[in-house]
């Protein structure tokens, strides 16, 4: 029986994280996990990184990225785990969307101003480091300024439609997502399908379109997920043939219910990721290509 600890929706600095990617594998060892995925928003640029501490640390990264999609007039995410990070046409996309998010920034900048909220552009880039700036960063700042107790509530007053820093996205569409993630050897996962509040019939059809891009997982597990939401999307997984995943959603310390490696078992009847025949995993030493699991030389969790 396959004992390892398995975690494959994460993030670090290269995006909207709190750890480095270096920081975040050691965390990983800290809290017993043993497979991480690096899934930073619409980069790679961490994933080197990551994989070079792994090798000194005995953890498997797993390269990923979280990909931004514009689905129905909604924002939805889709996990690729598994990519070849140096995969031009996954890369060429990803870069299209880091353009719009630098954008989007600078209108979240302004937008903000003019609601009577100056220099949160410049905070929001210093809290990104130099990484793509999110929504996150602008939200560190409206914490750290007091115009909101937490994220929860920034997101609520601030940064969602109809409020004052509220700007539409304009993301991939999921066969473009879907295809990157493909044209780069990965799998495709819908992350975290509860948090989107879509009606049964909704989800559906979102599933329908995934699996007609070539999409194959569905993370019926997350640290956003309740335990009710986990049997529901297990239920949508089964009943569409999609392989199940679980991962954290860990962006760093400060959110004591998402702790990296803190994901429950899954449902009965779910088929995980790892037991699909695309698996894979990366061997940085080979020069990054991917390689048939070989998950009995590692130790357990």
């Amino acid at each position: 029986m396959n004992s390892l600890r398995y975690d494959l929706h994460a993030h670090s600095t290269m995006s909207d994280g709190l750890l480095s990617p270096t920081e975040l594998v050691k965390h990983a060892v800290r809290q017993r996990v043993n497979v991480l995925a690096l899934t930073d928003h619409d980069t790679t640029e961490g994933v080197e990184e990551a994989l070079l501490a792994a090798n000194a640390l005995g953890v498997i990264v797993v390269p990923g990225v979280e990909v931004s999609v514009t689905w129905n007039r909604r924002t939805i995410h889709i996990v690729g785990l598994n990519i070849d990070p140096h995969n031009g046409e996954l890369q060429q996309g990803l870069a299209v969307l880091r353009r719009f998010r630098d954008w989007r920034a600078e209108e979240i900048g302004c937008r903000l101003e003019k609601a009577g909220i100056p220099g949160a552009l410049q905070a929001a880039k210093r809290y990104a480091g130099g990484a793509s700036i999110g929504r996150v960063h602008f939200a560190r700042f409206l914490i750290e300024q007091d115009y909101a107790a937490d994220m929860r509530a920034v997101f609520k007053s601030f940064l969602v439609k109809n409020k004052p820093g509220h700007v539409s996205g304009k993301w991939a569409s999921l066969e473009q997502a879907v295809g990157w993630i493909r044209a780069a050897g990965g799998q495709a996962v819908i992350a975290h399908p509860a948090r989107y509040r879509l009606s049964a019939t909704q989800l559906r059809r979102l599933i329908g379109e995934f699996i007609e891009s070539g999409g194959e997982g569905f993370e019926v597990v997350s640290g956003t997920h309740s335990h009710n939401d986990c049997c529901t999307m297990a239920m949508h997984a089964q009943r569409s043939s999609l392989v199940a995943s679980c991962g954290s959603d860990y962006h760093g310390p400060g959110n004591p219910r998402i702790e990296l490696g803190k994901v429950s078992p899954f449902p009965s009847g779910c088929t995980p990721i790892w037991e699909s025949p695309r698996w894979r995993l990366y061997d940085s030493a080979r020069g990054g290509y991917p390689l048939q699991s070989d998950l009995e030389r590692w130790p357990r969790g």
